[in-house]
């Protein structure tokens, strides 16, 4: 049933619009992720024959495209590829495992890249699924068409998408944004009170253009969102914000931040108001605070994180109509997020209204020139924290986290805190005397520790009525609140290495993936180092 690899991965540009290509595989894997990576490999490694196809240009996704700094959890729940990565780079480097807080984005490409070159992987880049494109009958995907007029057959499809593009296309349920507290009974669904923290602004900021006291309505701030706030605890459909986690250096030959051709200054009016409000605050607002720039990566380059309530992550709504946007739409919400990224470093760089000791730090960075040089030294990965979540077998929840518990099919282990990032930048009425104010308010941060859980192999698979040879270990079947802990990229690769076992096991037994064997799975994942039980 299984075909033998071949001697080495091919890649491939995109495909003339007018050509017309039909290619059988046993497994096709949709998305160049790291979990994209990790599953084809391992599928290959099961003797599979394989393609990894998907619209990026690079392979790694987050792990290559600035997620420098690696969000871990408990490191006795990293195992499989995640541990194999985290040994690569210290082998890289001449380093103890874990010295560095993760590697450069053109090593971790590299990484990856020998990976799918030496497990025998084809790979075909620049190649995005069309619309309605999958055919399938009896609940199953037989073929998947893409925009160049590529066709591709397969046993079983992998969408380790971080948007989850195949699930509309096979008709499989899912989901976008945060629920209400009453759909799973989480504490931490919806939308979140209005509390203090590192994260949300200060008070007395006004939203209104032209009236910087608040008193009188009118005209919104660039960087906020228009419409109002649905109650505490209601579900809105919200995703966590997107943004660029941006590589920094201090080397001699690094690229200055200039003043971008689209810069707009009325843009940054919401981040002089911001400054004046914190005004000689030396503690609340440093740039370190706001963009991370302790030296944690090799070569003294820093990854650039969202750490304040004006960041590099965008917060007025864009981010809510990505996931189901068609590709035009999400390509003006790319270049939107893109430019508030060169912007913001601009800005803080230069701007009059940013105190000195921020401007002269940030003068101190600058881009690397070793990195990301076809897209102009800024990341080729947007931060896509939450597309589409599927609604399959198994529905992970809070409950399932908090309580720590460990299903009888666990395929990987989780622990990161719940991490929701910031949903929105919103204003509402504040009542004061004589009269309210109006002011900013940043909403939906929240991080609770979790003790370790496990990610059952039920939530990586559809219902076995819409689609019976689809697996799904990125935007996996859970609740927002589970998904904001799962969704870190070791988990990513841990769960894209049980769905390449998983399907090729699948296609070997032809059986629909949600009939494999647990126990020649947990077998395959326990000889290949995995960890899903302690």
């Amino acid at each position: 049933m299984t075909a033998a690899p071949s001697e080495m991965a091919t890649v491939a540009t995109e495909t003339s619009a007018m050509h017309t290509e039909t290619a059988r595989y046993e497994v096709v894997v949709y998305g160049a992720t790291s979990a994209g990576v990790c599953a084809a490999v391992a599928a290959a490694g099961e003797g599979a024959q394989v393609l990894l196809i998907g619209p990026e240009r690079h392979v790694g996704g987050m792990t290559s495209g600035g997620l420098g700094y690696t969000d871990v959890g408990d490191e006795r729940a990293l195992g499989g590829p995640a541990r194999r990565l985290r040994h690569a780079v210290a082998e890289h480097y001449g380093v103890a495992e874990g010295h560095f807080a993760g590697p450069e984005p053109h090593v971790a490409e590299a990484i990856f890249v020998r990976w799918l070159e030496e497990a025998g992987v084809e790979v075909r880049l620049g190649e995005r699924a069309g619309v309605a494109a999958a055919q399938g009958s009896g609940g199953g995907i037989r073929s998947l068409g893409f925009e160049s007029g590529l066709r591709v057959s397969a046993g079983v499809f992998i969408d380790a998408s971080y948007e989850g593009d195949l699930l509309p296309l096979a008709g499989v349920e899912y989901s976008v944004g945060r629920e209400s507290t009453a759909l799973h009974g989480e504490r931490f669904a919806g939308r979140q009170e209005l509390v203090p923290g590192r994260h949300t602004m200060p008070a007395w900021i006004s939203p209104f253009a032209s009236d910087p006291s608040g008193e009188s309505e009118g005209p919104l701030l660039a960087q906020i969102k228009p419409e109002p706030m649905v109650p505490v605890g209601a579900g809105d459909g919200g995703v966590m914000s997107y943004g660029y986690r941006v590589c920094l250096t201090t080397a001699p030959d690094r690229i200055a931040f200039e003043r971008p051709a689209d810069y707009d200054d009325g843009y940054w009016e919401l981040g002089r108001r911001l400054l004046a409000q914190y005004g000689d605050d030396e503690i609340a607002y440093t740039a370190g605070r706001m963009l991370g720039l302790e030296p944690n990566l090799p070569g003294g380059k820093s990854d650039g994180n969202s750490l304040g309530p004006l960041s590099l992550s965008v917060l007025d709504g864009s981010a809510w109509r990505y996931p189901d946007a068609d590709a035009a739409e999400r390509e003006r919400i790319r270049l939107h997020h893109l430019s508030h990224t060169a912007g913001f470093l601009y800005f803080l760089a230069t701007d009059a209204a940013v105190p000195r000791r921020i401007r002269e730090t940030m003068q101190r960075f600058g881009l690397p020139r070793d990195e990301f040089a076809d897209t102009g030294h800024l990341p080729h990965q947007l931060y896509v924290r939450e597309g589409r979540r599927m609604q399959g077998a198994y529905v992970l929840t809070e409950h399932d986290l908090i309580e720590g518990r460990h299903p009888r099919d666990s395929v990987a282990l989780g622990s990161y805190h719940l991490d929701i990032r910031e949903v929105q930048r919103a204003w509402r009425w504040v009542y004061e005397h004589p009269r309210p104010i109006g002011m900013v308010f940043t909403e939906g941060y929240l991080s609770v520790q979790v003790p370790l859980y496990g990610v059952p192999y039920r939530s990586l698979t559809p219902r076995a009525e819409q689609c019976d040879n689809l697996l799904v270990p990125v935007c996996l079947s859970a609740s927002h609140v589970a998904f904001s802990s799962v969704r870190m990229e070791p988990q990513y690769q841990m769960l894209g290495h049980a769905a390449g076992i998983a399907a090729a096991q699948a296609v070997a037994a032809s059986v629909p993936v949600q009939a494999v064997s647990m126990e020649r799975l947990h077998e395959r994942l326990d000889a290949t180092g995995q960890v899903f039980a302690l």
